[in-house]
């Protein structure tokens, strides 16, 4: 069963905050859930709400600290357990918005999985069993609350308010090429490891299109279910109107175009992910290997699948990488892939290598061998998960003289020549059946931002430029006067050799 953490951002709710709390007591009878955690922030409001909230509180047996020091401009008012539910209390220093409210509770979820709940009565707890069931019967990365999918019942209100929400749903699908019913729905739960690897930069309600476009850039599994619904009128104090709607406008053009998907890691994911614009430059890759490809086939290195994509389908096909991040972005293509399998696979470690009877007729190996401080041990393990007579097919960068800081960024160790790439393979016990020379055109632009403007990441301009040229560049390259940027060594295992022994 998952856990659930609950992130309530409060501001200036002090008629309905505590009513709102206690609905979340309903979570306690859910057959989903094995652990809860409810996050409550106040964003520095402005009426009684802090002393409501100090009472709901209190009377759960929770000590209040008013005295606590602001770490970082949030401040912790009180935290314990009541029932099965583990209760936190923080406070901002000043007002931030319900994005900056949002982002400083997600810092404290300790769940699986993470879920909004906005502080008034328009949305009712016990619909998150709904969601929750769709995360444990699905495999979901995030589940959306659809106010207008159906449910047992729903207020009747303001027609011209429904019309623009459903007009942002319309543009924001136009965008990421969804079929949301209803993106501007409070209730999104999210994987939390997922949410907190997007960076989220909008302080008020265009948190809204941003998460759910950036949701859908990352190939989540997005799923939604009815929920009922009981909004509640200006007078009764509803906050969001129409500059607001103006506001997301403006938001779902900017993160429409935005590529800014992934918060900094030591995966590089940010520019890997920029490279992954490029899905003709994928196919031409994938086309240059697939005919070396057998049935029984190990990818390391997979990323988010975009070459697995122009692989499969084969009898067997294992994708793996590092990344967690990329690791549960495969297993999102695994339901309708019965023939695909997931692993978490170091190159550097053989423990870490997937056991299949008989071993594997290709291991696919692209941008990695590179990356590693021992490529004589990284080779040996690929060598031993290999079938007699199977095949390595390893890309590496070519031309030592090319290393800049594009290569520094990405945590390139060295570029290869053709003849050290075949020392090594030999070295390692294997036959270099072929050597294939790519990408003679991305020669000049590597060159240019690495060695001469020493630039760290690919502008998107010029990935999108590479993208929509690719059709032309294939037709060219083989012609063109550059080295190539990649070397591609279609690789045998020799028998009666005795590979480096992996770590």
């Amino acid at each position: 069963m998952p856990s659930l953490s609950v992130l309530v951002p409060v501001y200036n709710e002090q008629h309905l905050v505590a009513v709102s709390l206690g609905r979340l007591q309903i979570l306690e009878s859910s057959p989903y859930l094995d652990r809860i955690q409810v996050v409550v922030l106040d964003d520095c409001s402005s009426d009684a709400t802090p002393a409501v909230l100090e009472e709901f509180a209190q009377e759960r047996g929770l000590p209040w600290r008013r005295d606590a020091v602001p770490a970082n401009g949030v401040s912790e008012c009180a935290r314990g357990k009541h029932g099965k539910i583990e209760w936190l209390f923080l406070r901002h220093a000043s007002n931030g918005g319900k994005g900056q409210a949002v982002r400083s509770a997600l810092a404290h979820a300790a769940c699986e999985i993470t879920v909004i709940h906005d502080a008034d009565l328009e949305y009712n707890p016990r619909d998150l069993n709904r969601i929750l069931k769709v995360f444990v019967d699905e495999k979901a990365d995030a589940v959306f609350g659809s106010r207008f999918a159906g449910s047992d019942a729903r207020r009747v209100l303001m027609f011209r308010h429904e019309v623009g929400n459903r007009l942002l749903t319309f543009l924001t699908n136009l965008v990421t090429n969804l079929n949301l019913t209803d993106m501007e729905t409070c209730y999104k739960a999210v994987r939390t490891d997922l949410l907190r690897s997007i960076p989220l930069g909008s302080n008020d309600f265009r948190l809204e299109p941003e998460l759910a476009i950036k949701l859908a850039k990352r190939g989540a599994r997005i799923f939604e279910v009815p929920i009922s619904y009981a909004g509640r009128t200006y007078q009764e104090g509803k906050k969001i109107d129409w500059r607001d709607g103006v506001g997301a406008l403006g938001a779902i053009v900017r993160f429409g175009i935005s590529d800014n998907l992934f918060t900094a890691d030591e995966h590089g994911s940010h520019t890997l992910n920029r490279l992954s614009r490029a899905p003709r430059f994928n196919a031409w890759m994938g086309d240059l290997i697939r005919p070396y490809c057998g049935q029984r086939v190990l990818e390391i290195g997979s990323g988010t699948g975009n070459l697995t994509r122009q692989l499969v389908p084969r009898t067997l096909y294992f994708a793996s990488d590092i990344n967690p991040l990329y690791v549960d972005a495969l297993r999102g293509l695994m339901p309708d892939r019965p023939y695909l399998r997931v692993s978490t696979t170091d190159v550097r470690k053989r423990e870490s290598f997937p056991d299949v009877p008989g071993g594997f007729d290709t291991v696919v190996c692209l941008n990695v061998v590179e990356h590693v401080d021992d490529d004589h041990a990284a080779l040996g393990n690929i060598r031993h998960v290999l079938a007699d007579g199977g095949r390595a097919i390893i890309l590496v960068p070519q031309g030592p003289a090319a290393m800049g800081t594009l290569d520094e960024a990405l945590g390139h160790q060295r570029r290869y020549t053709e003849e050290s790439l075949r020392l090594l393979a030999e070295q390692c016990g294997f036959a270099v059946k072929e050597m294939l020379f790519f990408n003679h055109v991305g020669w000049p632009a590597w060159w240019l931002n690495g060695k001469l403007l020493k630039r760290r990441t690919f502008g998107l301009a010029q990935v999108l430029a590479l993208n929509t040229l690719t059709p032309l560049f294939r037709r060219i390259d083989d012609h063109l006067p550059f080295p190539p940027l990649s070397l591609v060594a279609i690789l045998e295992k020799t028998q009666g050799s005795v590979a480096p022994s992996g770590k």
